[in-house]
């Protein structure tokens, strides 16, 4: 699909006691060209209430009130440990909800806890 604007403009112009008058017609051309398709992304398995386990220690710990507190984690998130995920933030990010808190962590942190029923 390709659109068009224009736009005309009529400019006078004195140089030297003669004067020019030019007239101005910008163009602008905008096309949709159709990229190659990527094949469509896997569906991540973790989504708001799965349940992950932490698979490593993070240095630190952000809880994830609305005044967030950093400290390090003295042992308080393990290896281990398991939890539910509350909310999706930006840049691989969750607000994980553990037996101690609810924390941000990433998601290198823990991986989805796969359930037998």
């Amino acid at each position: 699909m390709a659109s068009s604007f224009a736009s005309s403009a009529r400019f006078s112009k004195t140089q030297s006691g003669v004067c020019y008058s030019v007239f101005f017609t910008p163009r602008v051309t905008v096309r949709c060209c159709e990229t190659a398709k990527e094949p469509p992304r896997s569906k991540s398995k973790l989504q708001v209430g799965s349940p992950i386990i932490i698979v490593e220690a993070p240095k630190v710990i952000k809880t994830a009130a609305s005044m967030p507190c950093l400290r390090a984690n003295s042992g308080l998130v393990k290896p281990g440990d398991v939890g539910r995920i509350v909310s999706r933030k930006p840049k691989d990010l969750w607000a994980v909800r553990l037996s101690i808190g609810t924390y941000l962590l990433d998601g290198k942190y823990f991986k989805a806890l796969e359930l037998e029923e």
